[in-house]
């Protein structure tokens, strides 16, 4: 047997000391070092400033983008202590900034309700940033200390004296050492700022932008149930007020709003101290049984289902759902520093025993909202047989058990998942070049004719009604509504590949509505593509370029040296040829393809109900806004 050639001993094992860990790590702690994890620092912060205004100390919140890449966020809360910590006899100011797992929220002492539970937060910030000060108002003074890659550089000085107030002000500077880029997104950073001010009543919040002048402040009396009017602005509603459940325990406080529109989706957001639970967890599971309990027996006792009926299904009751899930409780227990799964067993029964017992006397003291709510959930309740019907025609079973694929579907041999992807393409034209351009070893293709429905406007029944969506769910292998899998889908890279124009860029819409609102978690898993075909082709001689933007062609143009170099805009994907369609838009090795994202389910969602939805006029406000944002379309 061949001996190992690499050394194993004691002084192989690395021992990182302070905040060393978290630079070589980040992901680890703001989930990557991409514009998410970006974001993630000022919501590190800003969380701090929330968890003082969940204790009643903290009614501001300030948040300034600088012109020149700093960040600052200012609170008036209680302030970090300064004082010399006892074990470590360093300023706790110190303490707190450059050391994982230092905190106030280990215990019930400083904070009976809070987001941050590791005491990792604020040090990780410290950790990756370049460049970072804090100024802290408290007992009539003003101290302050600055640090750079997590290591403290200046000690805590004193700064002013005779001050009033007390609260906190951290500016730092993201290190482009470990961030790619750095460049903050205003609008991203404005809706997560509005669901913070919703999530606690009476809290402002201001976003100002130096660079373009841009400033948004919020502040909502109304709480969670302003935020369901706020998703619902766009929509037919069942009853003109949200519903509002709430309730409080020993060591934890229960919020429910929920509002039924004429929409066939659900629209359901949960949160757990305010931070967006967004896998859900025990609070939504909660929820959703109460709700359907509490339905379903409202139905029979007003002899709207009879004895003879089937009870409403989960599904059944959540049709046209639109509502807000917010627990605060002083021990949440998450599946991990992300904080997207609530696992708190207590939390299901609060929330359980909170809606079953107020929604029920809200029914019952709203006969007429009652009834049109079900109304519309036994409506949903036959729409769903009927679906269940022309789901089983298309139902798709795995590849040994031998149903039949769609026969526009041109299959690859693979039969590995995670090495196999699927072009979804637009027009049969498209298709045959696409098919012959391919790889076949791992390559599917699946020409689309037309455009698909928009499932914003449809039941399930209706949408698998649809050949061209039948095609796409049996080629996909998951099924779709209750019994959707997504460990089934046959291809863990779907590419959608439309022409550069407004209609494929209509199609592309449709088909993203449509994973977006039936299929998500193929998104959320990382498997949704967009193909980014080029604009142009420029020949110069024997030499061809291609150019994906005006911009691309302009330079192009600049360093060919030919006197009239022949330049073609690509009207569509059937204009190229296999070949060309292979090396500019298929070949993994030249493509460029834009991997779609759900960095706020909450945007992602409304965005979808502007575009999609029946309200027109919402709809013509956005197109008439972002008009001047449209490049490289045919207008």
């Amino acid at each position: 047997m061949q001996q190992p050639t690499l050394s194993y001993g004691a002084e192989d094992i690395q021992v990182l000391e302070g905040l060393e860990g978290v630079r070589r790590r980040p992901g680890m702690y703001i989930g990557g070092t991409d514009q998410r994890g970006l974001h993630q620092l000022i919501h590190e912060v800003v969380d701090n400033s929330v968890d003082e205004a969940l204790q009643g100390a903290c009614d501001t919140i300030l948040v300034t983008l600088h012109a020149d890449g700093k960040v600052t966020v200012e609170d008036n809360g209680r302030g970090i202590p300064v004082e010399t910590h006892p074990k470590v006899g360093r300023s706790t100011l110190e303490v707190v900034m450059t050391r994982l797992h230092a905190g106030g929220k280990f215990d019930k002492g400083g904070y009976k309700v809070s987001g941050g539970l590791h005491g990792v937060g604020v040090s990780v910030v410290c950790a990756l940033s370049e460049w970072i000060q804090v100024q802290v108002k408290r007992n009539g003074k003003v101290y302050r200390q600055e640090y750079a890659e997590g290591r403290p550089t200046t000690d805590v000085e004193v700064v002013g004296k005779k001050v009033q107030g007390t609260g906190t002000q951290t500016t730092f500077v993201p290190d482009s050492k470990i961030f790619p880029v750095v460049a903050f997104d205003f609008d991203l950073l404005m809706q997560r700022f509005r669901e913070m001010a919703y999530l606690n009543r009476g809290l402002k919040i201001r976003l100002f932008e130096e660079s373009t002048g841009r400033e948004c402040s919020f502040y909502f009396e109304g709480g969670i149930s302003s935020f369901v009017r706020h998703l619902d602005r766009n929509k037919t509603v069942l009853h003109p007020k949200p519903i509002y459940l709430s309730r409080d325990f020993d060591e934890s406080s229960i919020e429910v709003a929920l509002q039924y529109t004429d929409d066939f989706t659900e629209t359901i957001f949960c949160f757990a101290n305010a931070i967006n639970t967004t896998d859900g967890g025990t609070h939504l599971s909660g929820f959703r049984a109460a709700l359907t309990r509490t339905v379903n027996a409202y139905a029979r006792k007003m002899g709207m289902l009879k004895e003879q009926d089937a009870n409403l299904t989960s599904d059944d009751v959540r049709e046209g759902l639109t509502a807000i899930i917010s627990v605060k409780l002083m021990e949440p227990q998450f599946e991990a520093q992300t904080k997207v799964k609530l696992s708190n067993p207590e939390i299901r029964s609060q929330t359980e025993t909170t809606v079953n017992e107020q929604l029920t006397a809200f029914l019952e003291e709203n006969p007429g909202d009652a009834r049109r709510i079900i109304e519309k959930c036994i409506t949903a309740a036959r729409a769903r047989e009927a679906a269940r019907k022309a789901r089983d025609l298309v139902q798709r079973k795995s590849a040994l058990e031998g149903l039949t694929l769609p026969g526009k579907l041109a299959d690859c041999q693979e039969r590995d998942p995670y090495k196999s992807e699927l072009y979804l393409v637009e027009g049969d034209s498209a298709g045959g070049s696409a098919k012959q351009g391919r790889d076949r070893g791992f390559q599917a293709i699946l020409p689309l004719k037309g455009k698909i429905l928009n499932v914003e406007k449809a039941r399930l029944d209706k949408i698998l009604s649809y050949d061209q969506i039948k095609f796409m769910i049996t080629a996909l292998g998951t099924s779709i509504g209750d019994r959707f899998d997504v460990e089934k889908l046959r291809y863990r890279r779907i590419i959608i590949m439309t022409d550069a124009d407004v209609d494929g860029a209509h199609i592309r819409t449709l088909l993203l509505t449509f994973f977006f609102r039936h299929m998500k978690e193929i998104i959320e898993e990382g498997c949704l593509y967009i193909a980014q075909p080029p604009l142009y082709r420029v020949q110069n001689g024997r030499e061809k370029l291609y150019a994906y933007n005006d911009e691309e062609r302009d330079a192009i143009l600049k360093k060919v040296r030919a006197k009239n170099p022949n330049v073609q805009r690509y009207k569509g994907l059937g204009e190229m040829n296999p070949d060309q369609l292979w090396e500019t838009t298929m070949d993994p090795q030249n493509r460029l393809l834009l991997r779609v994202d759900i960095e706020d389910a909450v945007r992602a969602s409304e965005i979808f109900d502007v575009l999609m939805g029946n309200n027109v006029a919402p709809r013509k406000k956005f197109i008439e806004t972002h008009a001047k944002d449209v490049k490289n379309l045919d207008v």
